[in-house]
């Protein structure tokens, strides 16, 4: 990852804007460590990037960079993996500047003098969260890609417009209201995170996915243009479903996931994979290792609760692949130890229950690699969880059984320990096996059959506390489900929760 960060307040002098800037980038620094650059236009914004070098490590793929017209400049994070395939089509159109390096940063600004923002940006096959400046219109824009993988804030102050990577970069700039929003807290201890376009602090928002902001005044209000939409993208596939056999949707996903994985695995650095010994992680590294001369670096931990290891089905998986393997299991003690470090590895509350192990498995690959693959998404995306796979009897059984008697069965569920429901599991063997956690299950389960709608049932299957109407002073700041659900209501329900728990559930 690299970080990226900047302003646009008019009335700050080189000096200070220069100051500020190296402070915000100094906050950005464990993003970024090979390499800091720093580019500023008079009465115009200020950008800043942080880089860690994965493709071009010359001082060719530098940032903040400037097109070759001069016209645009750009200040990146993340990665365009289809950028060989677009100076390709750059260079047959005729449309190709005189290239200075083989980054990927360098055909994004090319595109985008060539094609236009918007038609660049459907093009762009990756992860990407940028600042650019037209110096012609004098207009500032940021961007981010489609699922929002990468991250940018935006806040806002009496003298002007900053952003950056992550909060820590706009806690150096003056003016920007840092109290806590009420309704960002009460999202995050129902969800485990704050989500949407919220953020922890009453005077910064987060660019939501798929959109970019402008401004042609930066103490004016920005326009926003939604330039992707998961909503239109999943409406698209209920009017023109796939047609083939159950054998040609098979054949497609691997074409597809092949696809995907080839793209990611350029780099000019060492690359590796985590592997958890689930489907998702052990699909990537397999088609990894179908297309790498020598065995793939992965990486896995485990846990000293052996309700929540996995390293055993990880190691069977890294045996069966043959790649270079190595774990480590997560202690009391290194739970103790992370506890302390949270607010700078995270930046803002974040409560997911894996985050322990993802801090100790990025820092156990980070010995022999600088890129990892991962199988993240791939339960939303193929409905991994227990409630995708159940979704579809929750959404028959609140519309054929009695709203009574289902609020009557989840209360009695409830009134079960948890603890209870994993005895009772354990006596009955034969009736689950394999199915871990099975007291939370349950729980979970009867917080959905006492929900009335489709959008209650979604909510129900993102949020952790069942009940969350009065959890802060304030009330409950429920954010809607995607929507996308009235368009799905109909079809298989599991469709509609495959985005529930995006943030932790």
């Amino acid at each position: 990852m690299c970080g990226i960060a900047g302003a646009w307040m008019p009335e700050l002098s080189v000096r200070d804007a220069r100051a500020l800037g190296e402070r915000m980038g100094a906050r950005l620094r464990h993003r970024g460590p090979d390499a800091g650059g720093w580019w500023g236009d008079v009465g115009g914004p200020f950008l800043v990037h942080r880089r860690l070098s994965i493709v071009d490590l010359s001082p060719a793929g530098a940032q903040p960079m400037i097109s070759a017209t001069g016209r645009w400049v750009i200040a990146f994070n993340g990665e365009v993996y289809n950028h060989a395939a677009l100076r390709l089509e750059l260079e047959r159109a005729g449309r190709a500047p005189a290239w200075r390096g083989r980054s990927d940063t360098e055909v994004m600004l090319a595109a985008i003098e060539a094609w236009g923002l918007e038609a660049a940006l459907h093009r762009f096959v990756g992860m990407f969260a940028f600042a650019l400046w037209d110096t012609v219109a004098r207009r500032l824009t940021l961007v981010r890609d489609r699922l929002g993988v990468k991250p940018l804030y935006v806040g806002r102050s009496a003298r002007g417009v900053a952003f950056a990577s992550e909060l820590a970069g706009l806690r150096e700039v003056p003016g920007i209201d840092l109290s806590v929003a009420p309704e960002a807290l009460t999202s995050y201890v129902s969800a485990g995170c704050v989500g949407g376009g919220q953020a922890i602090h009453a005077g910064i928002r987060r660019l939501e996915p798929g959109t970019w902001l402008t401004w042609d005044d930066a103490c004016a209000a920005p326009v926003a243009h939604r330039w992707w939409s998961a909503a239109e993208v999943a409406r698209a596939g209920l009017a023109d479903p796939f047609r083939g056999s159950e054998d040609d949707a098979v054949d497609e996903l691997e074409r597809l996931l092949a696809d995907a994985v080839s793209l990611r695995m350029e780099a000019d650095v060492p690359l590796g994979a985590f592997l958890s010994g689930g489907v998702d992680s052990s699909v990537v590294v397999a088609l990894m290792q179908a297309r790498s001369s020598r065995p793939v670096h992965t990486f896995s931990i485990g846990n000293e609760d052996r309700a929540y290891d996995e390293s055993d089905a990880a190691a069977a998986v890294a045996r069966h692949l043959g790649t270079e393997h190595v774990s480590a299991v997560v202690t009391a003690a290194d739970a103790l130890a992370f506890v302390e470090q949270l607010p700078q590895i995270y930046d803002e509350p974040f409560a997911d229950s894996s985050q322990i192990a993802t801090w100790r498995v990025a820092r156990l690959a980070r010995r022999d690699v600088v890129v990892s693959l991962s199988g993240d998404g791939g339960d939303e995306l193929f409905g991994g969880y227990v409630r995708h796979l159940t979704a579809d009897r929750l959404v028959r059984a609140q519309r054929s059984v009695p709203r009574p008697l289902r609020r009557l069965l989840a209360r009695g569920i409830q009134g079960v320990p948890v603890a209870r429901w994993d005895a009772g599991f354990r006596l009955a063997r034969g009736l689950a096996p394999g199915l871990r956690l099975p007291g939370v299950r349950m729980h979970k389960l009867a917080s959905a059959l006492a929900t009335d709608t489709l959008e209650a049932l979604y909510l129900s299957a993102a949020r952790h506390w069942s009940e969350a109407d009065g959890l802060l002073v304030g009330g409950w700041h429920a954010a809607p489900g995607p929507d996308v659900l009235p368009e799905l209501d109909g079809a298989p329900a599991r469709s509609c929760l495959i985005h529930a728990g995006a943030c932790g559930g």
